[in-house]
């Protein structure tokens, strides 16, 4: 039974509450003095408390996404996958799946999200992704037309499938391009978390994981040879949400030429060194610098790229950053910088979802066509 399942947490909740009927019902018998009594006092009531910091536990997971499955809980997801030459390309189709809640089943009428493995033919990371391909994808009139693509990434430790199912990234498109507010686009839906259990921070690490090179030239050539996906400048964009916020801004930053706008919904503005990080520079100096979007801005010639932050007055912990960043963006002159500050909202998939639909409304506008 998978961590993320309906039924853990249904029995979970059961079971809860038949301890909690059982406790109730065995109270009387269990009043007296003697160590048995105390023992089964002790015994029902930790057990029953257990039970309920299972249920919450479990619907806080299925809430935000932390963690995929039972090995991703307990860290013993260290598989980084086989290597493989595939004559097809860089890119599979692992299943298809309709867009739920869109009216309909058919690729034409409501899209379709497909999940594929990618392997970066120079950095050799292979993961698994999401790729949405909204309606008109699959429409005769389009059938000679590429599309503009947005890179979504989630948090760390984050899931994927949460984009889909959780922010409803997709869903959140479709409904912008019918009511005439966003540009039909592909959405590439993946974790920052490319090289598990390690958090990469989507840095090129000496001797290690080249997670940045990854997402600035692997993953846009694999969508690329796969699908009718944008290929002039431009055309490309990147969102994603706390670490992936961070990730999406240093790589417009950084490959401005890759990518033309980039959102950061709460994002970090300069990668941690942590247990779940490790050492991400070794002693390179300079690379530690680049990581640091303040010092990247101040030091290095201004990207010309657009970015959009948001964070929350009350809530977020990094508001005040936010408001350096946008003033060190503004310094440079060349890089554009747009925000989105709420009023409340703290560092979760509610506050997110408040703040997607006008960020995808935003990246549209600023990309290129096909």
């Amino acid at each position: 039974m998978g961590l993320t399942s309906n039924k853990l947490l249904a029995l979970a909740i059961l079971s809860a509450v038949l301890l909690f009927v059982g406790t109730v019902w065995l109270w009387p018998r269990l009043a007296r003095r003697n160590w048995r009594a105390v023992s089964g006092r002790v015994g029902l009531l930790l057990a029953t408390q257990l039970a309920l910091f299972a249920c919450v536990g479990i619907a806080v997971n299925q809430a935000f996404g932390f963690y995929a499955s039972w090995a991703d809980l307990f860290g013993t997801e260290t598989d980084q996958g086989v290597v493989v030459n595939h004559a097809s390309g860089p890119l599979q189709v692992v299943s298809t799946s309709e867009v739920h809640g869109m009216g309909g089943s058919l690729p034409r009428t409501a899209g379709q999200i497909q999940q594929v493995g990618i392997v970066g033919r120079t950095t050799h990371i292979t993961t698994p992704a999401y790729v949405y391909l909204p309606p008109e994808y699959f429409q005769p009139q389009y059938r000679t037309r590429t599309f503009p693509v947005v890179v979504v990434l989630s948090g760390y430790p984050g899931t994927a499938s949460a984009l889909v199912d959780k922010l409803h990234y997709p869903r959140t498109a479709q409904h912008l391009v019918r009511d005439g507010k966003m540009r039909p686009t592909i959405l590439v839906m993946l974790r920052p978390t490319v090289a598990p259990p390690r958090d990469t921070e989507c840095v090129d690490i000496p001797h290690g994981p080249q997670t940045e090179t990854f997402f600035a030239k692997d993953l846009p050539d694999a969508v690329r040879a796969h699908y009718r996906a944008a290929v002039k400048p431009g055309g490309w964009g990147i969102v994603g949400d706390s670490t992936g916020g961070y990730c999406a801004l240093k790589l417009a930053v950084h490959h401005p030429g890759v990518y033309a706008a980039a959102a950061g919904l709460s994002p970090s503005y300069k990668a941690p060194l942590d247990a779940t990080t490790g050492d991400l520079f070794h002693g390179d100096r300079h690379l530690q610098h680049r990581a640091d979007l303040w010092w990247f801005l101040k030091h290095e010639p201004a990207p010309d790229t657009s970015l959009l932050v948001t964070s929350s007055k009350l809530g977020e912990t990094n508001y005040k950053a936010t408001l350096k960043f946008i003033a060190s963006v503004e310094a440079t002159k060349l890089t554009r910088i747009s925000s989105i500050i709420l009023d409340s909202g703290g560092h979760n998939f509610n506050t997110w979802r408040r703040e997607i639909p006008a960020t995808l409304q935003w990246l549209s506008g600023r990309l290129s066509g096909g």
